[in-house]
């Protein structure tokens, strides 16, 4: 049993160690959960993510320490169905999505998850961005994107929530490996400008800045507003933008930005700066490049992992450090390294101006298998 149980220090990057602990049915453990500081131990929105692990698992044994510094996760099987759970608002829903999205396709039923608190905020990703960036991946891994889809019901901002969003995903017996090396040229960029507790016309200023920087590069450009009202738009003002390119190989890159919160230090965020900001950003995301962007580049390399024992490559742009810490950490769990090859440029690339240097990131998938999932 020893020899199954990894053990860390710290509590950085707590969500990679128990989503991987929980697809590898490894035991870990964690000491020294910010044991120096005047509030030592677990933060809420840390306690609240393990209740989702603990409400989609069926056995899982979680041992906290009285102090919150140290954490025993044992987990069970993962089951998945229906459920419900609040999200602190410390971190937006997106936080917890991130970690369901690679969870999901492996339960025994098919996840129905009602997530409630932030929807959108300047620290995890959005709604909006995982529906937009995420899901198209998440299909390629799938094979259809049936049973697929992010529902929101209540936009909210940070920091006192209010939103609601309506997650299923379908769980498959085994993942197709992935072969995506080509990301094709950028055909169309698509975004939503979105607005809680202010005024309708703020989203329209949005989206002039925005196309003012973006209508200099493509013409096809097309970003809805979308303005929430009374009891389905939270208990916070606030605005925002994600914006997602899209090539002609179906590959999506995003960006987004959200306002400062209410009370922020930062004071009050202009509609007009930020448009354009979101559009300079994505046009970064573009010129780093690659098949996936890079927020999906961790989920990614997971779902490559567990794929059927077959090769699987995807072309990215510059690694992320929370991706490098992630294959980090999925050598820990499955003993798998990926094959990172620097893509060197061609005249052609350097004619067309393909932006910054592409790795192709190569791995053997361990043939890992739904049990729960019936055959057929």
């Amino acid at each position: 049993m020893t020899s199954n149980v990894l053990k860390y220090e710290g509590c950085n990057y707590l969500r990679q160690r128990l989503v991987l602990a929980t697809l590898s049915g490894k035991t870990v453990k964690l000491k020294k959960i910010r044991s120096t500081e005047d509030d030592p131990g677990l933060k809420d929105f840390e306690a609240s993510f393990i209740r989702l692990l603990d409400k989609l698992t069926n056995g899982t044994k979680i041992v906290v320490s009285e102090t919150g510094t140290s954490l025993l996760y044992q987990p069970g099987l993962l089951v998945g169905g229906k459920l419900e759970h609040e999200c602190n608002t410390q971190r937006s829903i997106g936080y917890y999505l991130e970690a369901l999205v690679c969870l999901a396709p492996f339960t025994k039923k098919p996840i129905r998850a009602v997530l409630t608190g932030v929807t959108n905020d300047q620290v995890d990703p959005s709604v909006d961005l995982i529906k937009l960036t995420t899901f198209p991946v998440l299909k390629r891994f799938l094979g259809t994107d049936e049973g697929l889809e992010l529902k929101i019901n209540k936009r909210a901002a940070a920091p006192e929530g209010g939103g609601e969003v309506m997650f299923t995903c379908p769980c498959k017996q085994k993942l197709r490996p992935l072969q995506f090396v080509d990301p094709g040229k950028v055909k169309r960029i698509r975004g939503v400008a979105w607005a809680v507790r202010v005024s309708p016309a703020t989203t329209n200023r949005i989206v002039d800045a925005a196309r003012s920087i973006l209508n200099q590069f493509l013409p096809d450009i097309y970003i809805y507003t979308d303005h929430y009202k009374g009891s389905q738009s939270g208990r916070s003002p606030g605005f925002g933008l994600t914006l997602v390119a899209e090539t002609t190989n179906g590959t999506f890159l995003g960006a987004e930005m959200a306002s400062n919160p209410k009370g922020s230090e930062k004071g009050p965020t202009i509609p007009e700066d930020l448009g354009k900001d979101t559009a300079k950003l994505l046009m970064e995301e573009i010129y780093r490049g690659g098949c996936v962007d890079s927020n999906n580049q961790s989920m990614t390399a997971v779902l490559m992992v567990l794929g059927q024992q077959d090769v699987s490559k995807v072309q990215t742009g510059e690694l992320s450090p929370y991706t490098i810490q992630y294959l980090r950490h999925i050598r820990d769990f499955f003993q798998v390294m990926f094959k990172v090859e620097v893509q060197s440029k061609t005249e052609e690339d350097e004619e067309l101006q393909t932006g910054g240097d592409k790795l192709l990131l190569t791995c053997v998938g361990v043939g890992y298998t739904n049990l729960s999932k019936p055959t057929g």
